[in-house]
């Protein structure tokens, strides 16, 4: 019963070990979490096209709630960019940005996301999380920061710009727009700019030579957004800037929790399909950031629990106003790096941010909408990596070639079709790279019980065998590859009277699959050729076994080993062997 308990509330294993050094160190990196998390929820909120406030809300319940049934010890979840700009994504074309449809939207793609994670946690398709290649992944996010910083151009600029534009539209926008741009508007974005990159790849080398210990430069040089935001909202207040200059600004965010909302489910028509994309795109973002930083203290991550833990999470965000969150790659290194044990940083960091809901919202009137644009260009830009481009390129062209059509996509179409091709491309690759399965022709080493790929190895062959070895499952896709691979080499070589088929590599045979294994032994034993197989798994067999196919084979050519199957078929005939070098 207490594993079971255990299994359902993952926060158990942490909770009953819990120390004072554990409250300690989770107290600091939950400070911390929350001083990065304040702004850059805003941020975030303006990016999807929401009101502030509703940043702010994704980011209380659902983190208490994935802190609970989650398995990362560190991942730090919350509003992200990537699932900001889908937001955006969807709901632009059927509300206006900061409407109340449009904040109904939101918290119906929050829900929707949210229990479509928590179905497929329950339903433990974790396996999920491998539907979108790293290539792909990469490519996509790549693309989606570029487009994100983007976005943001028209309100460091002070620009008055239609959203939903693509990126081309947007260049033309802009251009088209330079004799409108707000000077004062742009100097606040850019002294954000500035500040933020400072403070990320400066300030703690500096803090370090002037004697302070690594430890405490690096808390320091988290608190930047902190001290951008008190900064510069204190300069736009005391000059006045939304009177005097026309600067925009965040104005009046309510104050006190939010209240219990309802999804609108007659959305579901227009809204369905993004809520699935942001659910598999987040969830995918989030086991990747949870599994790199469990492998550093050699910790587990249950892909399956994630899946409920991130549905509840998303689930709690749309039921508290909120939009959909996941796990974020930078808060959760920040969280990490900052000495967080457990999910106790979470819930300090949660309940700092509705002290900030409840007593501070007044302070952030004057901040600038520019310094949030600062704020998320700085954030997401460390996301482009064409450094993965360059691995692939130089390792497979296939990969490579699925980068570029992704992020081409992305940058042309938009972040929904192109995931959605990614999606397929991912899919195209697996269908393409296993319908052609490895094949090597092999032999024995002499004097060893071992075989190798002819090609590669001088081992002894028989004139009248022909052994291959299938590196691949079999399935529909490619039972037909292999059928004719076979069939080949029994129409090259007629004095062949055995083939034999070595398993080792095959975990699965399908329906399909087993069809076309039955069509190519009665083809054989029409042509006086004998099929064997040799090395069959046990999952395998157990399935064999229940068809009639091992019947029609016989089972005295089903061969425990390749070297038994080779000591009857060849040594026991005392076949002249052939060589190849």
């Amino acid at each position: 019963m207490a594993d079971r308990l255990q299994k359902l509330l993952p926060a158990l294993d942490w909770i009953r070990p819990y120390d004072r050094p554990t409250a300690i160190a989770d107290l600091t990196a939950g400070t911390i979490t929350a001083i990065l998390l304040v702004p850059q929820a805003m941020a975030y909120a303006q990016l999807a096209g929401l009101p502030p406030e509703v940043g702010l809300y994704s980011s209380i319940l659902p983190i208490l709630l994935y802190a609970f049934f989650g398995t990362s010890r560190t991942l730090a979840v919350g509003p992200v960019a990537v699932a900001a700009l889908m937001v955006a994504s969807a709901l632009e074309p059927v509300a206006m940005p900061g409407s109340i449809d449009y904040i109904a939207g939101a918290i119906f793609l929050a829900v929707a996301s949210g229990l479509i994670l928590f179905l497929m946690g329950l339903a433990r398709l974790g396996i999920v999380a491998t539907l979108l290649s790293h290539p792909v992944m990469s490519g996509f996010t790549s693309a989606a920061a570029i487009v994100i910083a983007a976005s943001q151009f028209k309100h460091i600029l002070g620009l008055q710009l239609p959203s939903g534009l693509r990126l081309d539209e947007l260049t033309i926008a802009i251009i088209s727009h330079a004799g409108d741009v707000n000077v004062v508007t742009l100097l606040f974005g850019l002294m954000g700019i500035g500040l933020l990159v400072f403070f990320r790849q400066y300030l703690s080398n500096i803090l370090i030579k002037r004697g302070l210990s690594k430890e405490t430069a690096s808390i320091l040089s988290r608190l930047g957004p902190l001290l951008l935001v008190m900064s510069l909202t204190g300069l736009s207040a005391f000059y006045q800037v939304a009177d005097s200059a026309g600067v925009a600004i965040v104005g009046t965010i309510p104050e006190g929790l939010p209240d219990l909302t309802m999804p609108n489910v007659g959305l579901a028509a227009d809204l369905l399909v993004p809520a699935l994309l942001i659910a598999l795109v987040g969830f995918v973002e989030s086991v990747a950031v949870a599994k790199a930083l469990a492998a550093k203290r050699r910790e587990k991550i249950d892909v399956n629990q994630e899946l409920i833990g991130l549905g509840l999470a998303n689930m709690g965000a749309g039921f508290t106003a909120g939009a959909p969150v996941s796990g974020g790659f930078a808060r959760s290194v920040v969280n990490f790096e900052a000495g967080a044990k457990t999910q106790a940083a979470a819930i300090i960091t949660a309940l700092i941010i509705v002290l900030t809901v409840l007593a501070f919202t007044p302070l952030f009137y004057h901040l600038p909408q520019a310094v949030l644009s600062a704020i998320i260009v700085v954030s997401v830009l460390t996301l482009v990596d064409f450094g993965v481009l360059k691995r692939c390129w130089s390792y497979d062209k296939a990969d490579a070639a699925a980068w570029l059509i992704t992020f081409a996509m992305v940058l042309a179409t938009g972040v929904e079709l192109g995931i959605l091709a990614g999606i397929a491309i991912s899919i195209a690759l697996f269908l393409w790279r296993t319908s052609r399965p490895h094949t090597a022709i092999v032999g024995r080493v002499r004097d060893t019980e071992h075989f190798r790929n002819v090609l590669r190895h001088d081992v002894e062959t028989a004139a009248h065998l022909v052994a291959i070895r299938v590196d691949e499952s079999l399935y529909f896709a490619n039972a037909a590859h292999l059928e004719r691979t076979v069939l080949d080499k029994v129409a090259d070589n007629p004095a062949l009277t055995d083939v034999l088929l070595i398993c080792s590599a095959i975990n699965a045979i399908d329906g399909s699959a087993l069809e076309t294994l039955e069509a190519l032994h009665e083809e054989l034993h029409g042509a006086g050729v004998t099929l064997s197989l040799a090395e069959v798994k046990g999952p395998v067999m157990d399935r064999l076994e229940r068809t009639d196919f091992i019947n029609h084979l016989g089972r005295m050519n089903i061969y425990l080993s390749a070297h038994d199957a080779f000591a009857e078929i060849v040594d026991a005939r005392k076949t002249d062997l052939d060589y190849y070098i």
